[in-house]
């Protein structure tokens, strides 16, 4: 099969109808969801309607349970409306200019990432050819569950723009090598200024749970970046050992030659990169942690439109976002739709008690961040082969 056919395979049209689709049933159905959501609202003593009775005995107010209250002439609670909610998203000059900033960032992210392919091609990409690679590695990945992500196609797309395969393999596994790196030192970071009650809030059910999730997850990408620079920097052989003897195991053994040559890509990728200079690798880092750090600020800037946040506030939204990029990381969903966007919301609850509102910006993150990729990974995709044949 010749790289254009893989490439053409990987994406077929149905996979962009599929996604596009998925986003617009999760979007319809958070609004629903938010919109026929009971809530109410913390008042002033005796100008509510309801007063609160610990019914699940958890010692605070859970203003999405209605057994929890109860009617009183002078109550603190009331219930909010719909036309409530709706009144508390005020469109102003700045809600515009942070959107146009959250625009900024988006743009931000995908400029870094073109330089730093750019460096670790040592120029040999142009600006032109940088920008279809990126463009169309974001393409596969929003067509792709988290956990699989684009890095095949990089590959063929790379090799495509005259790039030999193993110096395409070594790039690849670089960028996820300094991706992981980034993340495995942020997370530290992030703990040593941020509560991790702040990060899981014990108000939301079954957060325990996800903090064991994230703490796992979290082991399995430290393990792999310490594979992938022990490979690609210590022991080159040590890819094809480990594969080789995983895959020989009867139930992977079908897939046992593909492992090998994979661990060989590894050794190539060794002898490419590991004798590039600390300076070199520094400027490759900066670009990696400049381009995440935009990623990220996308939802802080979305987040500013709308409402009143100090420094403490953006920097607990940063923090936060890592555990939602992890859960979008497992997603078995195109580009984590579904997952995106509920952990959006769980994550985010403690800024804003309107659900609506929420739900809302969730829709407007994904509509900023995920759905322009599908639309112009498409557009882009027939006039890249048609360049490149």
């Amino acid at each position: 099969m010749s790289d254009a056919s893989i490439i053409q395979k990987s994406f077929k049209r149905w996979k962009i109808w599929m996604a596009i689709a998925l986003g617009l049933l999760v979007a319809g159905w958070m609004v629903y969801r938010s919109v026929s959501e009971v809530h109410f609202l913390k008042v002033e003593k005796g100008h509510g309607n309801y007063a609160w009775v610990d019914f699940n005995e958890n010692g605070s107010a859970d203003l999405g349970n209605s057994k929890e209250f109860y009617l009183s002439a002078d109550g603190e609670y009331r219930k909010q409306k719909l036309s409530d909610i709706l009144s508390a998203i005020s469109w102003t000059n700045q809600s515009f200019i942070w959107l146009i900033i959250a625009i900024l960032f988006v743009v931000g992210r995908d400029f870094f990432y073109m330089w730093r392919i750019r460096l670790l091609t040592h120029y040999d990409l142009s600006w032109k050819s940088s920008f279809y690679v990126i463009l169309l590695w974001e393409f596969a990945s929003a067509l792709s569950p988290g956990v699989v992500g684009g890095a095949a196609v990089a590959m063929f797309i790379l090799h495509k723009e005259k790039i030999e395969l193993g110096r395409a393999t070594a790039i690849v596994f670089i960028t996820a090598m300094m991706d992981n790196l980034f993340y495995v030192i942020m997370i530290p970071f992030v703990f040593l200024f941020i509560d991790s009650a702040q990060l899981f809030p014990r108000a939301i059910e079954g957060s325990m749970r996800i903090e064991w999730v994230f703490w796992i997850g979290f082991s399995a990408i430290l393990l792999a970046c310490l594979f992938l620079f022990s490979s690609i920097f210590l022991f080159p052989s040590l890819a094809t050992w480990l594969l080789k003897s995983v895959f020989s195991l009867p139930i992977l053994r079908r897939w046992k030659d593909k492992a090998i040559q994979t661990g060989k890509d590894i050794e190539t990728s060794s002898k490419v990169m590991r004798n590039e200079s600390f300076g070199y690798w520094l400027k490759i880092f900066g670009l990696t942690c400049a381009s995440w750090t935009s990623r990220y600020l996308v939802i802080n800037a979305i987040l500013q439109a709308f409402l009143h946040l100090g420094f403490i506030d953006h920097i607990i939204i940063l923090g936060k976002q890592l555990v939602l990029w992890l859960f979008m990381l497992v997603s078995p969903t195109p580009g984590g739709s579904g997952v995106a966007e509920f952990a959006f919301g769980e994550l985010l609850i403690s800024f804003s008690q309107s659900t609506l509102l929420l739900a809302a910006l969730a829709i407007l993150w994904r509509l900023i961040s995920y759905f322009p990729y599908l639309f112009i990974g498409a557009f882009l995709l027939p006039r890249w082969l048609k360049k490149n044949n």
